[in-house]
Parts: structure tokens; sequence; C-alpha cells
């Protein structure tokens, strides 16, 4: 018997990816002023915007 592929390789690869973005948000919030501040609330927001879509898009 052969393993199920993932259709996206590993099942690890999104949350790695989402962890990476909020360490960068939040090293970037604790650095400094000005560029940093943006770059921190980008990722936040993008980092709130795949929770909604997630949310709106979930099967029941």
């Amino acid at each position: 018997m052969s393993r199920p592929s993932t259709p996206n390789g590993s099942p690890f690869t999104a949350p790695a990816w989402i962890a990476a973005a909020s360490v960068l948000g939040l090293v970037s919030a604790l650095i400094g002023d000005g560029i940093f501040d943006v770059v921190s609330w980008a990722v936040f927001a993008a980092l709130i915007g795949l929770v909604v879509r997630a949310w709106v898009k979930r099967t029941r």
C-alpha cells in the first residue's frame, strides 16, 4: 500500500510560513520605528486576512 500524497507537499508548509510571518512582524515591531512599524502592521493585517479567509471558506 502506498501513502496518499498531499497535493501541496508537506502539511507543515502553511503553518511554517504563518509562523515565519509572525516572527517577522514581531521582530520588526520590536526593532525600530517608521518603516518597521509599517512592516509589522502589514504582516499582522495579512495574517488576520488569512484567518478571515479560512473562516469564510471553511467546510461544514
